[in-house]
């Protein structure tokens, strides 16, 4: 494997004030594998407890919308009277708190899944929540590591560089010099989410009996809101599949213009996570970028690169790759950060999105993709011969793969297919649905960095994936791939 081209120090180093790292916390080494176990509550359990908080939060979304409903009356303006409910909806999710903060962030993630109006108005989500107390933070360290802040670093910022839903980052320098950030999870954050999600669930089975609720399935909203937030709760997953996402960046002898943040698991805990600290500019600062004089064709070619290579080769990808969690360094590269969603298709879908690929970058044989198709259930046996139906979706598929990003969407071509599996009948696993999101964030970048790129027809995307077939493609075409 080959390691990162600007080295860390070892973790135990002397300091330029001659102070040793001796410190080993209780996820030294890494975490034991018992911690690597999501803990997901039943969504079912619904007690006393539930049951009086659940009345609070009627009152509360009840609250909230009629205010901004009469706020319209009085003042119509602009905003239609749905746009006006939209907006009440979240001001109620923000006086609620985390949980259904994350809950707006889902919908804001989801276009096209959720009434527009509804996605708008959620995008208020995607903003940072107040922070907790610095002395809370403090306290949680304590906790975690079983020392004071005092003893355990030579610096740290009681002001924390950020705050979500979940949790907040604080700066730090540890006692060997290396600056470093602390993700520190919000106290009683497990329990608070999950008595909450258990009464959203109860709360979608009646809005699941509406049109709108069985259009946007509300019980399937929470059921993924609820396995994703309890993974995003159990930080030493999200560490070891931090430190693993990081070390594929370079199994191949490639991708030295991309990184993630080291993890320091002497520094980590159950509700701590210490990791490299790291200075740049989000991707979808363009004209940031433009000042600095990024090539933001090649840098977004070689983050998409990394990111198909982590979901067709490697296992786990990142799961959320929107701009806060995509930055262009200070020294050119690109960093992925915050691992709190990842995903991992399992070997039957990804085989299917391989073949995908393939059959769009090398050789357009549509008759794979039938076959695949036919294989998960997409489509029914009887549906025609394989090179038959190949030929009708070629007809259909290649002119649109051939266009710019400017003209046409990937990201949308797979929403297309997994509604079309959806009306077959065959569930499109969560994480394929991911991909589909991913590569909407991407096009998104791409539009303004590089509006002419045809990411749907780029063989450096698969070069690792199909390195023979790839280097014969190429070839033919008579052209160079970046380093």
């Amino acid at each position: 494997m080959v390691s990162e081209p600007i080295p860390t120090p070892p973790a135990d180093t002397f300091s330029s004030t001659g102070v040793r790292s001796s410190f080993h916390g209780p996820y030294a080494g890494g975490p034991p594998p018992g911690a690597l176990v999501v803990d997901s509550p039943a969504l079912e359990h619904f007690g006393p407890a539930e049951l009086r908080h659940m009345v609070l939060v009627g009152v509360v979304l009840a609250t909230m919308i009629l205010r901004s409903l009469a706020g319209w009356v009085l003042r119509r303006g602009h905003r239609s009277l749905v746009t006006a409910a939209a907006t009440g909806l979240v001001d109620a999710f923000e006086a609620l708190g985390p949980t259904y903060v994350k809950l707006g962030q889902l919908i804001a993630s989801s276009p096209g899944v959720f009434p527009a109006p509804l996605a708008d108005a959620c995008l208020r989500c995607l903003d940072e929540v107040a922070p907790f107390p610095s002395e809370t933070a403090a306290r949680l360290i304590e906790e975690d590591l079983g020392r004071p802040v005092s003893s355990l670093f030579s610096r740290f910022e009681e002001r924390p560089l950020s705050a979500a839903s979940i949790a907040q980052v604080h700066a730090c320098t540890l006692p060997d010099g290396r600056e470093a950030v602390l993700k520190i999870q919000r106290p009683d954050i497990f329990r608070r989410m999950n008595a909450d999600l258990r009464i959203m669930y109860r709360l979608a089975r009646l809005v699941q009996r509406t049109k709108l609720g069985a259009q946007i399935n509300a019980l399937a909203v929470i059921e993924d809101l609820h396995q994703v937030t309890n993974e995003e709760l159990n930080f030493a997953l999200e560490a070891y599949r931090q430190s693993h996402f990081r070390d594929n960046i370079w199994a191949f002898g490639d991708n030295q213009w991309i990184t993630a943040p080291e993890v320091y698991w002497d520094y980590c805990g159950p509700h701590i996570i210490c990791m490299e600290r790291m200075r740049g500019t989000p991707m979808d600062e363009f004209a940031a970028l433009r000042a600095q004089g990024i090539d933001g064709e090649l840098t977004l070619r070689r983050g998409v690169k990394v990111w198909m290579e982590a979901a067709l080769v490697h296992g786990p990808f990142h799961g959320d790759v929107h701009a806060g969690n995509l930055w262009v360094l200070e020294d050119g590269r690109c960093a992925f950060l915050d691992f709190g969603i990842m995903g991992e298709l399992d070997d039957t879908w990804k085989q299917v999105f391989k073949d995908m690929q393939y059959t769009a970058m090398i050789d357009g044989d549509y008759s794979r993709i039938v076959r695949n198709w036919k294989r998960v259930g997409v489509m029914a046996e009887d549906v025609g011969d394989d090179v038959s139906v190949g030929l009708v979706i070629k007809a259909t598929m290649d002119p649109m793969l051939d266009r710019s990003i400017s003209e046409t969407s990937i990201g949308e071509l797979m929403k297309q297919n997994i509604s079309l599996a959806e009306q077959f009948g065959a569930k499109a696993p969560r994480e394929l649905v991911l991909t589909s999101k991913q590569l909407l964030y991407f096009e998104r970048y791409s539009k303004e960095l590089a509006p002419d790129y045809n990411m749907a027809r780029d063989l450096y995307l698969i070069k690792n994936v199909f390195p023979e077939d790839v280097a014969k493609r190429v070839a033919e075409l008579g052209i160079e791939l970046p380093d």
